[in-house]
């Protein structure tokens, strides 16, 4: 043991340079090259510049002065562009440079006038294309290569449509690479479009016909917000010693018997992931075994290992970064991803390689949110809701927020995509629940009539009866569980089953993922989950039914299982502050004075006895089971398991429907509920 602590050790000194150290000093050694050369060609650099100077006249002919000048691209291109990634692109591009420069001295001026290298390079090209051709030819490959050479591109920032009323001008965002870096931000143009003819605008299905003409009036003046009310990405990632670590990492596997290759690293937001492949015959489960043993050994924690990664021969071992990059909502909603997907498409965050990654709400078509306090969930919710606002209109999306905690959502009071206001009473959560079943039971059957299958098929035959997508945000399923349980699984799992097909949506969070509120039902039909950093093993495996998410960071760090994936996938999720929410939360309410709410979801809760309900839509065993209690003048849960001759389950629901409207009072232990009516009086909630 003492020996393999000393070989660790010494695998951990040899730190080597970083990549930013390298590239300033070849490009200090670039510019003191091309300083060099311009003295030599006045003589003023002793006798080994007036041999290079000979040499390279020789070659360059002319274009001599040319040298030195490469060499200063090279110089800049490695200090001051931001989006370089190789050492090996400048110097291609300065060979470019320069072989074109020469060429074109060569056909204009004459023969030799670009030396030994203008004249070789020119030759072929004149003799198959002619002079003139081999002019335009060689000039586009001057262009080109002070292309390669900066890295750059020749793309203007042209405005593009997006979505009626806002233009927003393309902006290039870096692909993934091994070793990502910052780039400059580059102002937003957004301009609202003037004397733009609008399409007929579609109405609302199943909304009074006051809520169809407000919203139609509002409807032509509604523009998207504009991307510039949000932040890019903030601070730069550092992995610390890469090729230290890789070493500590393939010596401590070593001296346990399992020889690796290491692979490609990959350095992403929060964490660098080091890929390695085992030799043939190495079982996968003696590598995830030294997990703490290779903690220990980079002083690393929490440390997670994927093996193997998925579609790839190589396992991923997550080692967390020295400082971490917030991920900014802005970059990831300027990618074509984001911006070419579909209305319900939104942003998770980077995965471990820097890769912007998305979901589409309407393919999950549920989702799943679990983590301890702190971890990232509401910032995940914001998110997820500024993703959808950035892509939809009120007459497109419509949201029935739920927030037990009062404080998560206030933010989106008033918002006119709101169904009712925000939600923060449990018993106004389950009417809204139940509301949300018997929409969706009517728009299968405007469905039905319509000979159409899902909404999507429907809204593009009717499009003057537009049917809107509707996402149910409840920011803390614990809280409605533990008062209400049996009522909201059920009205949970009912939407989750049925729904994806008339668009409707759930978004379902809580801080506490434990069996009592993430039960088994729950679990079947919400298959799209989001695990943040939870306490223990245990936790981690009841939302994403493996471990994992106890080794996660915290601070948006999260597991990302969809529901068509094995396994889950681990991102850095993007970060959306206070401020951001409140200016685009600001920006859609200054165009709209009032919101237009459905009076139906309220009143189905004010109507209501003690939360209860008008109509007999719950149970068709309602009416019976009211009689034989009215006429019995006695009420248990055993009593309707006799009489009407089914489960605990359904009776205890009877019961509890029972007690709600009045029927029954509130039971007492073992003896028996009172019935508050007579034989002969009608309960006025009670409907035949």
């Amino acid at each position: 043991m003492a020996r393999r602590k000393s070989n660790v050790k010494q695998g951990g000194e040899e730190k080597g340079l970083r990549q930013e150290t390298k590239d300033s000093i070849v490009a200090v050694g670039a510019l003191v090259l091309a300083a060099l050369f311009a003295f030599a060609a006045y003589g003023s650099a002793g006798k080994i510049g007036d041999f290079a100077y000979r040499f390279f006249s020789l070659l360059l002919g002319k274009g001599y002065f040319l040298l030195p000048v490469s060499l200063v691209l090279i110089g800049s291109a490695l200090l001051f562009s931001v989006r370089q990634r190789f050492l090996s692109l400048p110097l291609i591009g300065a060979a470019l440079f320069l072989l074109s420069n020469l060429a074109l001295a060569d056909i204009i001026f004459g023969t030799r006038t670009g030396g030994l290298v203008g004249s070789y390079g020119a030759a072929p090209v004149v003799y198959l294309f002619d002079s003139s051709a081999s002019i335009i030819i060689f000039s586009a490959l001057l262009l080109v290569s002070l292309l390669v050479i900066f890295n750059a591109s020749l793309r203007w920032n042209f405005p593009r449509k997006e979505t009626d009323g806002v233009m927003i001008a393309k902006k290039e965002v870096p692909s993934a690479a091994v070793l990502p870096l910052d780039e400059e931000e580059i102002e937003e143009i957004v301009e609202t479009q003037e004397d733009h003819k609008e399409p007929e605008k579609p109405q609302m299905k199943n909304v009074s016909p006051e809520i169809m003409k407000e919203l139609k009036r509002k409807a032509p003046d509604y523009i998207l917000p504009p991307l510039s009310l949000l932040d890019g990405d903030r601070g730069k990632p550092s992995a610390g010693d890469i090729k230290g670590n890789g070493n500590i990492i393939q010596r401590t596997l070593a001296e346990f018997g399992i020889p690796v290759e290491m692979g490609e690293v990959n350095v992403g937001p929060s964490v660098t992931q080091y890929t390695l492949k085992p030799a043939q015959g190495i079982k996968l489960s003696r590598i995830v075994a030294l997990q703490n043993d290779l903690a220990l050994a980079l002083a690393a924690h929490p440390l997670r290992i994927e093996a193997p990664i998925p579609g790839k021969s190589f396992v991923g071992i997550e080692v967390p970064n020295k400082s971490i990059a917030l991920v900014g909502l802005r970059k990831l909603l300027e990618e074509d991803e984001y911006q070419k997907g579909g209305p319900l498409i939104f942003t998770l965050g980077k995965n471990v390689a820097g890769r912007a990654m998305y979901a589409d709400l309407a393919r999950m078509p549920h989702l799943l949110i679990a983590g301890s306090t702190g971890s990232g969930k509401s910032v995940s919710i914001h998110s997820i809701l500024l993703s959808l606002f950035y892509k939809n209109t009120p007459l497109s999306l419509r949201l029935l927020m739920i927030d037990p905690k009062r404080v998560e959502l206030a933010h989106y009071q008033d918002m006119p995509h709101l169904l009712t206001p925000v939600i923060t009473e449990s018993r106004e959560a389950i009417s809204a629940l139940r509301w949300t079943v018997k929409e969706m039971e009517e728009r299968y059957r405007i469905l039905q009539k319509a000979r159409v299958r899902d909404v999507v098929s429907y809204n593009s035959s009717h499009p003057s009866e537009f049917m809107p997508y509707i996402v149910v945000i409840i920011d803390e399923l614990a809280d409605l569980m533990s008062a209400y349980g049996r009522d909201v699984e059920a009205s949970i799992v009912r939407i989750a089953q049925m729904a994806r097909a008339v668009g409707i949506h759930l978004i379902v969070s809580t801080q506490r993922p434990s069996v009592e509120v993430i039960t088994g039902l729950i679990k079947a039909n919400i298959t799209s989950r989001i695990a943040f950093q939870v306490a223990s093993q245990i936790d981690s495996r009841t939302i994403l039914d493996g471990g994992g998410a106890e080794k996660l960071l915290g601070n948006g760090d999260m597991l990302f299982l969809a529901g068509d994936a094995g396994k889950p996938k681990r991102i850095q999720g993007a970060f959306v502050s206070e401020a951001e929410v409140k200016k685009v939360t600001d920006f859609i309410l200054k165009q709209d004075s009032e919101p237009v709410y459905n009076e139906e979801i309220v009143a189905a809760h004010a109507n209501g006895a003690n939360g209860g309900f008008d109509g007999d839509d719950d149970d068709e065993l309602y009416d019976a089971a009211y009689t034989v209690v009215r006429e019995a003048q006695k009420a248990s849960t055993s009593f309707l398991q006799r009489r009407l001759k089914v489960g605990y389950a359904r009776a205890a629901r009877l019961m509890d429907m029972l007690e709600e409207r009045g029927i029954v009072g509130p039971g007492e232990g073992a003896k028996p509920r009172d019935v508050l009516i007579g034989r002969e009086e009608k309960n006025e909630h009670y409907i035949s």
